[in-house]
């Protein structure tokens, strides 16, 4: 399969019990919309422990019981936040790293994530992944995507990777964090983001990506569809919990 290769992403995601947390970025076939998404999964009673919120223009994460939180420092964040004609999507408190550097003006989305690294969870060494689209009226749409890893299994050192690309009609970019493991560790997810096939409907697409999810490791997941015309948009939350 080359990078060229469409992808159904609900196959691709029931192929997989834990991809761990994923993002989507890319443009409904109308031509229309600009779609984003974001899943979070865990295999902990910490991890799962967690519902997507509503917050500032985006959404965040909060315990759903906050009695059986044990370390907030990597599972709750801000993750998806909207900056003037810019929507940002992280898996973690970089969120906030890259609307800092934005509204400061010391830079854009890759210099804010030059900052930063992996995740300090090791073996794992979780990935940092994160897109940021940009709606400009005299320009197509454009999106990039990123992610921030381990070079070797001793999290060394930290490769940075970086994505950019002009929006096409039915089609958008995925990237998630594990692309398997070993019963010992994760291992971060390989290669380009995966090209996949959007839908003019939201929640088609909701729910095609919430019952695609393995049952037992799902928490939550967030879409945005954003009118690019109008900036309008319509949000869908889903939560196991509550």
């Amino acid at each position: 399969m080359t990078p060229y290769t469409m992808q159904n992403i609900n196959t691709y995601l029931q192929k997989r019990d834990y991809p761990g947390r994923g993002i989507v970025a890319g443009l409904t076939p109308d031509s229309k919309h600009a779609v984003a998404a974001y899943f979070i999964m865990g295999r902990s009673e910490n991890s799962r422990n967690r519902v997507f919120e509503a917050h500032y223009d985006g959404i965040r994460t909060r315990a759903f019981d906050e009695a059986k939180l044990t370390d907030p420092s990597l599972v709750i964040y801000n993750a998806v936040q909207s900056l003037g004609r810019a929507l940002i999507v992280t898996n973690g408190d970089h969120t906030d790293t890259i609307v800092e550097h934005i509204r400061m003006g010391e830079g854009g989305f890759e210099t804010a994530l030059k900052t930063r690294e992996f995740e300090p969870d090791p073996p794992n060494f979780t990935p940092r992944i994160s897109a940021i689209t940009k709606f400009y009226k005299s320009d197509p749409l454009k999106y990039k995507l990123s992610i921030l890893k381990a070079t070797d299994s001793s999290g060394t050192a930290c490769s940075r990777h970086f994505y950019n690309y002009t929006a096409m009609a039915g089609v958008g970019h995925f990237i998630h964090t594990y692309s398997g493991d070993d019963g010992t560790r994760l291992y971060p997810f390989v290669g380009e983001p995966i090209m996949i096939g959007t839908t003019d409907d939201i929640d088609d697409f909701t729910q095609g990506l919430w019952s695609s999810l393995n049952e037992e490791n799902k928490v939550s997941l967030f879409v945005r569809y954003t009118d690019i015309a109008t900036l309008e948009v319509v949000d869908r939350i889903v939560n196991k919990h509550g």
